[in-house]
């Protein structure tokens, strides 16, 4: 007797084992693999944590999109959350659509300071990954004066790698 394949079942499997792996709902995989293949690969230097390495991957697609409502949407607190993701859309947009490495400083299960240095217009730009009051991963958008966001980290170095720690005992 042949043996009879039953795709659409199997499919539907595979499906629901991808979601148990990955923790993801499909439509979740779906747009980070097009957000993946439609950017720049980051470049990720440190030690970054599964929630502050996410926040900060998505903070960069937004920027290259030009999407400041989207990076809005990331900000742990609401308060100057649109102000400040206009002001970083327009500082960053057009080098976000280039090379990218994202540094990250320091311990980050609850908090983590990362340096964004981006290549094409060789600013450098300080972010705060942290989690919010409902325990989500998400990032600290309260710079609404367009020079406070622009203004590059003194503390960092120059090139990405540098450091390695904001503190003094590192």
């Amino acid at each position: 007797m042949p043996l009879r394949t039953r795709l659409p079942g199997f499919a539907a499997a595979a499906g629901v084992l991808g979601v148990l792996l990955t923790g993801c709902s499909p439509d979740e995989s779906l747009n980070y693999q097009s957000d993946y293949s439609n950017h720049e690969p980051l470049h990720v230097v440190g030690y970054p944590s599964t929630g502050s390495l996410d926040m900060v991957q998505q903070a960069v697609w937004r920027l290259a999109d030009g999407d400041a409502e989207a990076l809005a949407a990331l900000a742990v607190d609401d308060a100057s959350a649109d102000a400040t993701a206009r002001n970083w859309v327009k500082a960053f947009g057009a080098a976000a659509k280039g090379e990218v490495t994202a540094d990250f400083y320091d311990e980050g299960s609850v908090r983590q300071v990362v340096v964004l240095y981006f290549a094409k217009s060789g600013q450098i730009k300080e972010i705060e990954a942290r989690i919010g009051e409902d325990d989500a991963w998400g990032l600290t958008l309260a710079e609404t004066d367009p020079a406070e966001a622009t203004a590059k980290p003194t503390w960092a170095p120059a090139k990405p790698g540098g450091s390695g720690s904001r503190t003094a005992d590192k």
